[in-house]
């Protein structure tokens, strides 16, 4: 009876705390499935967002240039310097004043053009005297001459010893003697008078002059009156690794000409052309590197004795290889590689082998003609990027060396 007591003061109206519980239960129950239904719909449109995004985001701007298929020249490049053929220092071969100077000051002149003259008349004596001297002498033969031919008659005669004839003809011969002397002292005096006259031994250029008419000159000075360079022809002298020497001495015993092109100081201008000469008959151990010596016509003298340049010699030509620009060519760790950007304005990134190149350009295998390559922005780029090409790179024409 007790328990039957107690279920019926739980059925009683007393029920409102049941309804109660119910109704927060569903209360929480519908704050569940607002919160799910949130969440869901928040990932839902996340990749949507996400997607907008990207563009922004991902897309790399880069400037690309077509790889190509042409020839690429190879040079050997060294340091070199312009060494004239002829550089002479004009001197005194005898000893007198200065009268006059005959050229100007950086002159172009030409073998036997006259430079100087000095004072002939000490000279003119000394050649008188021999003239003098010679004519006595032969004044003299001329004498013993005829006293000769008598002794002879007598002789054949024996109206005279023999040894007076012997003795007439040693004087013969002792005054020819002393005419040859003479001659030899005639033509001395007027080679000193032809020396006073100085004349160019070479054809080339004058420099500044070192002595001013009017001063004393000697055959031994050392500084002589101006000097000449010869300009045209005239040579570089340049140095090349001694591994490329086998190369450059068979083409030389096969014959073949070999073109140096002379570039100046920062290798952006080519200043003149020639064809090698001859290659040193040493090589310097302590460089490891071996001299030669191109031929440059420098008809405007464009080349000047001393002047620094950068030889290049050309070696070989590769024919039909693909070339791109030096720009595009990536190192790292594994070697070289390139961004080629695909169809779907993607980048690849490519291993590449380089090869020779010339100028801004570079030959490289694993590369087709025509395949577009990253030249600017690399930097920021990976392996299946986006990208946004911003413009076409010009590959500008080679000038004709």
């Amino acid at each position: 009876m007790t328990f039957s007591s107690d279920n019926k003061s739980d059925n009683t109206p007393g029920q409102a705390p049941s309804s109660r519980a119910r109704i927060r239960w569903w209360i929480w129950l519908l704050a569940v499935c607002i919160l799910a239904a949130g969440l869901y719909f928040y990932f839902a449109k996340a990749p949507a967002r996400s997607a907008k995004q990207a563009p922004n985001v991902r897309t790399v701007p880069v400037v690309t240039a077509a790889a190509r298929k042409g020839d690429i020249r190879i040079y050997l490049s060294g340091l070199g310097s312009v060494t004239p053929l002829n550089t002479v220092t004009v001197k005194s071969r005898v000893d007198g004043q200065l009268m006059k100077v005959l050229f100007r000051e950086g002159q172009i002149v030409k073998s036997e053009d006259l430079l100087a003259e000095l004072d002939p008349r000490p000279f003119e004596v000394q050649l008188t005297q021999a003239e003098g001297q010679m004519a006595r002498d032969q004044a003299l033969l001329k004498n013993a001459v005829l006293d000769l031919k008598r002794y002879q008659v007598l002789s054949e005669q024996d109206s005279i010893p023999k040894q007076q004839l012997d003795t007439q003809e040693a004087l013969v011969r002792q005054y020819e003697g002393a005419i040859k002397v003479d001659q030899g002292q005639i033509d001395n005096a007027r080679l000193q008078l032809v020396y006073c006259r100085i004349i160019s031994p070479i054809a080339g250029r004058v420099g500044l002059r070192v002595v001013d008419p009017g001063n004393i000159v000697h055959a031994s000075d050392t500084n002589g009156l101006v000097v000449i360079t010869q300009l045209q022809p005239t040579t570089v002298i340049f140095s090349i690794p001694e591994d490329n020497l086998p190369e450059v001495l068979s083409k030389l015993k096969a014959g073949q000409r070999i073109q140096v092109d002379a570039f100046n100081r920062e290798q952006n201008q080519k200043i003149a052309s020639g064809y090698l000469l001859t290659v040193d008959n040493q090589i310097d151990p302590a460089t490891g590197t071996v001299r030669l010596r191109a031929m440059f016509p420098n008809k405007e003298n464009e080349l000047f004795p001393n002047q620094f340049v950068n030889a290049q010699l050309l070696l070989d030509t590769k024919y039909g290889a693909t070339i791109v620009p030096q720009a595009a060519i990536q190192r790292s760790p594994k070697g070289a590689f390139v961004y080629v950007v695909k169809a779907d304005k993607t980048a690849e990134m490519r291993p590449v082998s380089p090869g020779p190149s010339e100028g801004e350009d570079i030959s490289v295998e694993g590369l087709a003609p025509g395949e577009s390559v990253v030249v600017e922005g690399a930097d920021r780029l990976r392996d299946g990027i986006k990208v946004e090409i911003q413009g076409q790179a010009q590959n500008k024409p080679r000038k004709a060396r």
